[in-house]
């Protein structure tokens, strides 16, 4: 069974919590806190197998949930770190975030791996929050929640060049003749129903990937026929071999069946109408075809297409169309870019949530967040002016209200990484 497309859950593993316990032996005079920080949560990592050649194996698995880490323990004891999930798909598997639609990974090299979540941050023991004025912490971190994500796994078939046209054309033909390929071959509509693929090697040089791509009809990038589930496919190839068939005898004339599937190809992607492409005149052995040939070769010239007439059948004028399609590929560009990847835009400071506040205990507050860890790194709270500048940042970024509201009372303390002070209004 060919699958393409699968909808899958896959999320990061939480890190582990800090704990909290206090060193208590005989003989050891100096005690204190003594928990361990916790281990980091799994990561979710994409791998490209190339023993892999569709989906199928995620109709049965659609969740990839990876492992917590583990929590801290007494003795200064870290917990330990989780496994991290390798999920492996064929390569040219696309990775598209359900709810925004972005595509989070391109997955297209050999043997690429790529994370694609990381897995939470350990919490830290309490023995991290041992001051001089405060020994004996009863509170430590808890580890940091990773992300989830439903997404939608897409094969888009890898290939230098791929067959289109409308079925019962003679592509599957092509692709036997000139390939290893032993596809499906009958005189009747989507004898193939799922792409195929033969590497073309003889005397044209260089090896190159031809697919044929199935299902394309008038309508095809709407959702009639089959060309919705495989129009992804042509999207990665970087030549076409544009099939027609010659004689007409299916009812539709050879300029009228390319500029349908055109018109395809251009309302699925405008991209795919600007590729290079080559006119495959088949069936030319059919005494119908010399005259419609006249008329299409006039049409290719004015267009700027190459055309050929073949008889894929009886392996007439394969030879000089495949060099010529081998040519334009050499000559195609090799840093195509078929899908961009969704780099997640960070926002500016003001934009995000600035800060967070964690109550560790009644008389406890932990402030983190990236503005507030960039102000106490370049600010000098020693001096009257500098300090005067910090209560001011804590007062406009809305930090002392939140503090307020979450119940904070003079003498309380607050830290804010390592900086550490009693709270009076």
């Amino acid at each position: 069974m060919f699958v393409d497309k699968v909808k899958i859950k896959i999320a990061g593993g939480k890190g582990g919590d800090g704990h909290v316990s206090f060193r208590k032996e005989k003989y050891v005079p100096n005690g204190g806190p003594d928990g361990g920080d916790g281990g980091r949560g799994g990561d979710v990592i994409f791998v490209v197998n190339d023993n892999m050649a569709t989906l199928l194996d995620f109709r049965y698995k659609r969740s990839f949930i990876a492992a917590d880490g583990e929590n801290g323990g007494k003795y200064k004891c870290s917990g330990k770190n989780a496994e991290h999930i390798e999920i492996n798909v064929p390569r040219g598997t696309i990775v598209r975030e359900v709810e925004s639609g972005q595509i989070m990974a391109d997955l297209a090299q050999n043997g690429e791996r790529r994370v694609l979540i990381k897995g939470g941050r350990g919490g830290r023991g309490n023995q991290h929050f041992a001051t001089a004025s405060r020994q004996a912490p009863r509170y430590a971190e808890r580890g940091r929640d990773s992300k989830s994500y439903e997404v939608w796994l897409e094969l888009k078939t890898l290939a230098d060049v791929g067959l289109v046209g409308l079925p019962n054309v003679g592509k599957s033909t092509l692709l036997s003749m000139v390939t290893n390929a032993n596809p499906k071959i009958a005189n009747y509509h989507f004898t193939t129903l799922t792409p195929n693929l033969g590497v073309v090697r003889n005397s044209y040089g260089d090896d190159f990937v031809l697919a044929d791509i199935p299902g394309l009809v008038e309508g095809a990038s709407e959702g009639i026929g089959l060309g919705i589930d495989f129009l992804r496919h042509v999207e990665r190839t970087k030549v076409f071999i544009h099939v027609v068939d010659t004689s007409g005898l299916e009812g539709i004339e050879p300029i009228e069946a390319i500029k349908k599937i055109n018109n395809e190809l251009n309302t699925y992607c405008k991209d795919l109408a600007s590729r290079p492409q080559v006119i495959a005149a088949n069936k030319m052995d059919i005494p119908e075809s010399e005259n419609n040939f006249v008329e299409l070769k006039d049409y290719c010239n004015e267009m700027g297409w190459y055309v050929f007439p073949i008889s894929a059948a009886s392996n007439q004028g394969l030879d000089t169309l495949m060099a010529t399609v081998h040519k334009l590929v050499k000559e195609a560009p090799d840093d195509i870019v078929f899908e961009e990847d969704f780099e997640e835009v960070v926002p500016n400071f003001d934009e995000r949530t600035p800060f967070t506040i964690t109550k560790l205990d009644d008389d406890y507050f932990v402030v983190e967040g990236v503005g507030v860890e960039k102000m106490v790194g370049y600010t000098n709270v020693e001096n009257e002016k500098g300090n005067a500048f910090f209560q001011k940042y804590l007062k406009d970024k809305g930090i002392i209200a939140e503090l307020v509201s979450m119940g904070i009372n003079e003498g309380d303390t607050v830290r804010i990484y390592d900086l550490e002070f009693e709270y009076y209004p």
